[in-house]
C-alpha cells in the first residue's frame, strides 16, 4: 500500500512540473532588429547604384544603335548585316554581364540574410537555454503561435540582446 501512494505521489508530481514555454513574434523581432534594417539600407543602396549603371549602359547602347542605324543606310546590305551582328553580340554580351552581376548582387545580399537569421536563432536558443526555457515557438505571420499570452512573448527581450549586441 506504502508502495502504491508513493506511486501515486510521484505520478502526481511529474504530472504537475509544468514545461516552461515562450513565443517570438518573427515579424516583429526582423522588423526592429536594426542589423537587419542596416544590411537592407545597404543592399537597396547597391541595388539603386546597379540600376543607375544598367541604365547608363543601356541608354549609351541605344545610342549607339541609333547611330548604327543611320549608318546602315548608307552602307552596303552584306556590311550593314554584318556590323549587325556585332552589335547584337555586344547586346548579348553586355545583357548576359549586367545579369551576373545582378545575381551576384542578390546573392551577396541573401548570404547575408542567412547569416543575420542564423545569429538571431543562435541568439534565442541562448536566451531559451539561460532562462530556463522548454520551448520557444514562432508566432506573427506563418508562425506555430495562434495565440499566446503576452507574458509569454520573450520578442521584446530578444531583440534588446539583438540590439545590444549589435551596437557593441
Amino acid at each position: 500500500m506504502k508502495k502504491l501512494v508513493l506511486a501515486l505521489v510521484f505520478i502526481g508530481t511529474i504530472s504537475c512540473q509544468q514545461e516552461k514555454i515562450a513565443f517570438v513574434d518573427n515579424v516583429k523581432l526582423m522588423d526592429t532588429y536594426q542589423e537587419k534594417i542596416d544590411i537592407e539600407a545597404k543592399f537597396k543602396t547597391r541595388t539603386e547604384t546597379f540600376g543607375k549603371k544598367r541604365d547608363s549602359i543601356s541608354q549609351a547602347f541605344q545610342v549607339e544603335a541609333q547611330a548604327f542605324q543611320a549608318k546602315a543606310q548608307k552602307m552596303a546590305q552584306a556590311k550593314a548585316q554584318e556590323e549587325y551582328g556585332q552589335l547584337q553580340q555586344r547586346s548579348q554580351f553586355i545583357g548576359q554581364q549586367l545579369q551576373q552581376e545582378e545575381q551576384q548582387l542578390q546573392m551577396q545580399g541573401q548570404t547575408e540574410m542567412d547569416s543575420l537569421v542564423s545569429k538571431v536563432k543562435e541568439e534565442i536558443k541562448a536566451y531559451g537555454e539561460s532562462n530556463g526555457y522548454s520551448f520557444i515557438l514562432t508566432g506573427g505571420d506563418g508562425g506555430s503561435v495562434l495565440y499566446g499570452t503576452e507574458s509569454h512573448n520573450v520578442t521584446d527581450a530578444i531583440v534588446k540582446i539583438l540590439n545590444d549586441n549589435y551596437k557593441k
